[in-house]
């Protein structure tokens, strides 16, 4: 058996493992089903997996439900599910495009997140070493800034008018 597949197979019957001992795996499975309404899943690349989960849970109130390791992990919010995969690991996601470019964090496409008093989670999120990119924006249908994760994909925090 070749080395990449045994290390799929691998990954795989970990994954499974750890999605059957999760706790809220109620969720996960609502994502399997064909036709799931307002239901997201958003995927980003990221450099470093323990650190993208520990910032997404710690800091945004993600809750973890599987982690693979250094190869995968997925976390909830509401109706989100955010999957996140390294820019080099055996995965689908972490392959390169047939012209060989790769897949990397950052951009200009995000997760919004909206909330309920703008100017106090900035402030704290600030005092915990979080980097904007920007400042609180003031909006005619809301406010909002973008932060950056560890890999530097940006997530919108958003409060309504």
């Amino acid at each position: 058996m070749k080395r990449t597949a045994v290390i799929g197979l691998s990954l795989a019957l970990l994954a499974g493992a750890a999605r059957a001992q999760a706790p809220g795996n109620d969720l996960a499975n609502r994502f399997d089903k064909p036709g799931a309404q307002g239901l997201a899943r958003v995927r980003y690349m990221v450099n470093d997996i323990p650190s993208s989960v520990a910032f997404y849970r710690d800091r945004l109130g993600f809750k973890s439900v599987v982690q693979s390791g250094n190869f995968f992990a997925l976390l909830t919010k509401g109706d989100v599910q955010l999957l996140l995969s390294p820019v080099k690991g055996p995965g689908g996601a972490s392959q390169p495009m047939p012209n060989g470019e790769r897949p990397q964090p950052g951009g200009w496409t995000r997760i919004v997140l909206y909330v309920n008093d703008l100017d106090a989670r900035v402030a704290a999120l600030k005092k915990d070493g979080v980097h904007f990119r920007n400042e609180v924006v003031r909006g005619l249908g809301g406010d909002e800034i973008l932060l950056e994760d560890p890999s530097g994909n940006p997530v919108e925090l958003f409060q309504p008018k």
